[in-house]
């Protein structure tokens, strides 16, 4: 979708509150945003922004406008996992999980969860092969 190629802090934070109240309007985002303490104008004039890109929409209640995102959390975390791989690893995920791995970033737990993603992966692969 366009616009989450390359989304700042600010606008990924805004994108988290939308996915997780569904709609709000800028009080409400800009509430749930407190402990950035910034103006309420700067949180509304990012949400137009965004709407700009095409990350959100609005819709008028009486004289307030409810903002509701656009974009699937998924495809922003695609977007952003394969910028951060394409940037710091060459576009080598390998590369990615052999850092996660070697700088002790995964716990026993996940690295469980991860043998049986890598598993089901494998099972779906050889489904899909001729």
């Amino acid at each position: 979708m366009k616009g989450t190629k390359h989304l700042g802090d600010l606008q990924l934070a805004i994108l988290r509150v939308l996915w997780q109240h569904g709609e709000a309007p800028v009080a409400e985002v800009h509430e749930a945003l407190r402990e950035r303490a910034l103006a309420l104008t700067t949180i509304a004039t990012m949400l137009r922004k965004m709407e700009d890109k095409g990350l959100v929409v609005h819709r008028e209640n009486g004289r307030q406008f409810l903002y509701r995102a656009v974009v699937d959390p998924a495809r922003v975390q695609q977007n952003l996992v394969g910028d951060l791989v394409g940037k710091l690893f060459d576009g080598d995920p390998l590369a990615l999980v052999s850092h996660l791995l070697r700088a002790g970033e995964i716990d026993l737990d996940e690295l469980d969860a991860l043998r049986r993603q890598v598993a089901a992966a494998e099972r779906q692969q050889r489904k899909e092969r001729p």
